[in-house]
């Protein structure tokens, strides 16, 4: 766990970097920038410094923060090697935008439930590698060995398995109708037979999306108790330009183009273009 301004630092890293890159500054002098901006007395700019030069190295920034272990995360270095891979359909602006949004999340007081449902929300929104990324969260110094084991858990049995499902018998809720059968069946509660991690709001909200769609679970946390939303891109917006503009475009394109050779072949013949010189059509 960092300090504090550690991730106040981090969130404005990677606003930044995502808005200079958007306005076409090159990384590398984008990141040298930065470094004279972020609090000097945060340990960011050494971040930062080795950044940049894992960047002119290698041409990554995912290797570098694999390096540093003890300030970046290793959710946050897989979320930057999955944008970084050429294959891939995770963009760069879309990895920046949800380390932003974590960063931001932990400088205030975050929590387990809320830190692991915001990552949770971002392998599955972006479709990236839940065995991988899972694995990734599991790290976490913000998670004890018994939310270790559970997420390991959720890794083994994701796709199998409703999320809300395994988070519900993990909440007093559960544990509280299991008491009440049991009371209307004549038999003794023997109480939970395994750690409760989430609350009994998680527990209801969990219990009433159960066989729905995940991310109406994760829109109704976000809504009733404030966690973190992932942050999703503005959709691209299409040209207003028909094809018959781009058709025409390009014909003057063309003309222009043998313009150019022919004035490199001695110059261009200008009595083409006389009005005296085109024939009228029979009849006309």
């Amino acid at each position: 766990m960092l300090d504090r301004e550690e991730y106040i630092e981090q969130a404005y890293l990677f606003r930044v970097f995502a808005e200079r890159i958007a306005a076409g500054i090159a990384a590398q002098e984008a990141l040298a920038a930065i470094a004279q901006e972020v609090l000097a007395t945060s340990k960011l700019p050494l971040a930062i410094d080795y950044l940049a030069g894992e960047l002119k190295l290698v041409g990554t920034l995912s290797t570098a923060m694999v390096r540093l272990p003890h300030y970046f995360s290793a959710f946050q270095s897989f979320v930057m090697e999955k944008a970084e891979q050429d294959a891939g359909r995770f963009d760069m602006r879309t990895a920046l935008a949800m380390l932003e949004r974590e960063a931001s999340y932990r400088a205030e007081s975050p929590t387990p439930q809320g830190l692991f449902f915001y990552r949770f929300e971002c392998l599955s929104r972006n479709r990236l590698d839940y065995d991988r990324g899972l694995g990734a969260v599991a790290t976490d110094d913000l998670f004890d060995h018994e939310w270790r084991a559970w997420i390991q858990t959720v890794a083994r049995q994701v796709g199998l398995v409703d999320l809300a499902d395994l988070v519900y018998v993990r909440s007093p809720e559960y544990w509280r109708l299991e008491k009440r059968d049991a009371l209307l069946a004549g038999r003794e509660d023997a109480g939970p037979d395994r750690v409760i991690l989430f609350g009994e709001k998680e527990g209801r909200i969990a219990r009433a999306n159960r066989g729905k769609d995940p991310l109406f679970f994760f829109a109704a946390l976000q809504r009733q108790l404030g966690y973190p939303a992932v942050p999703r891109p503005d959709p691209v917006v299409p040209s207003a330009e028909t094809p018959a503009i781009l058709a025409r475009r390009l014909d003057r394109l063309e003309m222009r183009l043998k313009l150019l050779e022919e004035e490199s072949r001695g110059g261009i013949d200008l009595a083409r273009f006389d009005p005296k010189n085109f024939q009228q059509p029979p009849g006309s």
